[in-house]
């Protein structure tokens, strides 16, 4: 693989000359990702409505859950084998007709249909933006276009939700689909001229094991899908599903992340442990909070989304903070300082179950909590980059994102389980979630000072 030589004075920053149309094409397009992940969701009871679908509804989630964990993996080997240019363009195909065929669906057969092919894309695309990273930025801007994708998340998380339920209600909910595009085919189109200028890659063979991991990224994305779905059925059917699901992906994953990463090995297993254990913890209390505060604290939907917002808030300035400190000398401050700030802030929200604690507590720990996230991801996006050889760029960064998304789709899966279990949930439930969500953040603190490699 060869690429033209990056000049000294695209150090300037992400809007130099020769970065500045990539890094606008780069961060609409992650904008645009998370606005459609934020705003299907909001849409989509008015969806199965509308298209007589209710029995689909669990697979119309859960399908482009599992066909996202396959692409990740092909993105990645398409990429270390070809370079980030035709699985980008491929990416961008499959999302939009994707969209496409959700947006003019008769059915909700068709519509799940269209999901399917709109999460591969997506996966496509989601590895493929961080090997261009790897391969177009200098080392030192990294941690800044890190920082620019976490917070391209921010405005979708706090208007995205809003923003489609007006859509759905003024236009129609075939509108959510079918206005990405007109936006998505310009964000690559900026990014295009970058990928030429990087010069030509030499076609490879697919690498080792190649087949072999696109079978288990099948059974990976299987046991996911059936995980969502059986997230959302209540009594013997969840437990079932729940615990046939778990089996398929401890025995599928492992195969798909690196080699130690069970026994967090030093370096790279470890970096994509962590990512897992935060977004799990993240996730897990993220979830349990709006309805905590709803029923026994007695907010609003409305005022207890707004809780949440802070959390966005806060994970924007800590993308903004990491990404103009300068840099540490260990690998493993940022990881540590982010994960400690996720312990620490969920730990203060679970007090908030306490009725003489004032909610303003639970704001400011939730609000630490983002500021954890902040430090965190950024930082192990580029460590990932850091510790891949350029071959191996795509396939590590495909087991960062699939560590991410199965940890979390896991702790979702169970933490629903563990509310539906009883009549209704109380106190006792959510502290108990909140500290299971706690302690995968404190485990990840323990393990943070693994992320650097033994010498040599």
């Amino acid at each position: 693989m060869t690429a033209t030589a990056v000049p000294a004075a695209d150090e300037a920053g992400l809007f130099a000359p020769r970065l500045r149309a990539m890094t606008i094409g780069s961060v609409a397009l992650v904008s645009l990702l998370a606005f459609e992940a934020l705003a299907v969701g909001t849409a989509m009871p008015t969806v199965a409505r509308s298209l007589d679908g209710l029995a689909l509804y669990g697979i119309a989630f859960g399908g482009p859950f599992a066909a996202s964990v396959l692409a990740m993996v092909a993105s990645g080997i398409w990429c270390d084998s070809r370079g980030p240019r035709t699985p980008m363009w491929h990416g961008l195909v499959w999302f939009v007709l994707g969209l496409v065929l959700a947006g003019g669906a008769t059915t909700m057969g068709v519509l799940v249909a269209g999901r399917i092919v709109q999460g591969f894309g997506s996966g496509l695309l989601s590895v493929a933006l961080y090997v261009i990273v790897g391969q177009a930025y200098p080392e030192a801007l990294h941690r800044r276009i890190f920082a620019a994708f976490a917070a391209a998340w921010v405005v979708p998380s706090l208007v995205g939700p809003a923003l489609a339920g007006l859509i759905v209600e003024h236009l129609g909910w075939r509108w959510v689909f079918l206005a990405v595009p007109a936006v998505a085919v310009p964000a690559v189109l900026l990014i295009h001229p970058g990928l030429r200028a990087l010069g030509v890659t030499a076609v490879t063979g697919l690498p080792a094991g190649a087949a072999a991991r696109i079978g288990w990224a099948c059974g990976a994305g299987a046991s996911a899908a059936l995980l969502h779905i059986g997230g959302q059925q209540r009594g013997a059917a969840a437990v079932a599903l729940v615990a046939l699901a778990l089996g398929g992906l401890l025995v599928c994953a492992p195969r798909l992340l690196p080699a130690g990463f069970l026994r967090a090995g030093r370096g790279l297993p470890t970096v994509v442990g962590l990512r897992g254990l935060a977004s799990a913890a993240f996730v897990g209390a993220e979830v349990v909070i709006p309805l905590m505060l709803s029923r026994e604290r007695g907010l609003s939907p409305t005022a207890a989304g707004l809780v949440l917002t802070t959390g966005a808030v806060a994970w924007s300035a800590g993308s903004w903070v990491q990404g103009r400190i300068p840099s540490p000398r260990s690998r493993a401050t940022l990881p540590r300082a982010g994960l400690t700030c996720i312990t620490a802030g969920t730990a203060v929200v679970a007090v908030t179950v306490v009725p003489a604690v004032p909610i303003w507590v639970g704001v400011l720990g939730w609000a630490g909590a983002g500021l954890g996230m902040g430090l965190l991801y950024p930082s192990l996006s580029v460590l990932t980059l850091e510790l891949s050889a350029p071959g191996e760029q795509g396939r590590n960064s495909s087991s960062l994102q699939l560590g991410d998304s199965l940890f979390a789709a896991t702790v979702l899966a169970l933490t629903g389980a563990v509310l539906a279990a009883g009549t209704a949930p109380g106190p006792a439930s959510y502290a108990g979630t909140l500290a299971v969500a706690a302690g995968l953040a404190l485990l990840g603190v323990v393990l943070a000072g693994r992320v650097a490699p033994r010498a040599g």
